[in-house]
């Protein structure tokens, strides 16, 4: 037994299932139509907004608001007319769409806390004079970006990490601080979004025990006035991954593997207004309330 429509309305379907597309690549769906009682229209439009956009909250009050003037950088805006003028029956029925990406001025989707950038379709249709126009809800599609200009055959980085090399730390109170040596690598500073973040720490000795290692993913976002060249910028924390907990035996080698969250992670991005930057930091906290940190920056890009 069919169910009764109460109301008439719009939605948005894409054929893909995980809407992940590429630039250039070509976008369709369906409109599907629920109409209470046949009625006529003016034509279903299909609306197309990518935007690169600066979102303010309570967290950057002091920070950013300077920045609000900025205006949305627009990626791509398209008006696709799926149908002309008609009548729809009574009962669901669907429009097919479609539409293709352009091939080049598109980033990658992004939802950072103040830098946005995020792709939504929806679709609308005049139904005349005598009844309201109708407006689907907006729906966001992926977009992924790849870059074939990166090479992904770059050396490891490694680290060491003793009293003696550490920033904010008077000379004076260096003797102060329990001895230790930590070295590791990151196998790749230039890194495969679409792969795992990987490297390796030894504690080699530490005259304090040790509590615990953690692996922290950090975004770094910068937005300059396009008119008055003032700078805010601001580093989150993206996610938290302890790698060891406990007294680490000594000499031995911890893995650190990270995977890079979708949405909250894209392709270094740098632009004249904005930039998205990323920074792996390791910390490793001590039993007597200490913590020593290595932070180094990563450029993210997508492979083919």
């Amino acid at each position: 037994m069919s169910s009764v429509i109460e109301h008439s309305g719009l939605d948005v379907k894409l054929n893909r299932v995980d809407r992940i597309y590429r630039p250039g690549e070509e976008v369709s769906g369906n409109i599907v139509i629920s109409a209470k009682g046949g009625w006529s229209h003016q034509g279903l439009v299909v609306n197309v907004i990518g935007q690169t956009t600066l979102q303010l909250s309570a967290r950057s009050l002091g920070l950013f608001e300077s920045m609000s003037s900025i205006k949305p950088r627009i990626l791509v805006e398209s008006e696709i007319r799926a149908t002309g003028p008609g009548k729809v029956p009574e009962g669901v029925s669907m429009a097919p769409f479609s539409f293709r990406l352009p091939s080049k001025g598109l980033f990658e989707s992004y939802h950072g806390v103040f830098i946005n950038v995020s792709y939504h379709i929806s679709c609308a249709c005049d139904r005349g004079v005598l009844k309201s126009s109708l407006k689907s809800r907006s729906i966001e599609f992926i977009v992924e970006v790849p870059d074939s200009a990166k090479g992904d055959e770059t050396p490891p980085e490694p680290f060491m990490i003793t009293p003696e090399g550490l920033e904010n730390v008077n000379a004076s109170s260096i003797s102060k601080i329990p001895s230790f040596k930590i070295t590791g690598r990151l196998f790749k500073k230039v890194c495969p979004v679409n792969l795992p973040f990987a490297g390796e720490v030894a504690i080699l000795s530490s005259e304090a025990a040790i509590k615990s290692i953690e692996l922290l993913l950090l975004r770094v976002e910068t937005v300059k006035h396009p008119d008055s060249g003032k700078t805010a910028r601001e580093a989150t924390e993206i996610q938290t991954i302890q790698i060891a907990d406990g007294d680490v035996c000594r000499n031995f080698v911890v893995p650190m593997y990270l995977i890079f969250p979708r949405l909250f992670t894209c392709p270094t991005m740098i632009t004249e207004t904005y930039r998205v930057e990323f920074e792996v930091s390791l910390v490793i906290y001590f039993v007597d309330g200490y913590m020593v940190t290595e932070t180094s920056p990563v450029e993210l890009y997508r492979q083919q």
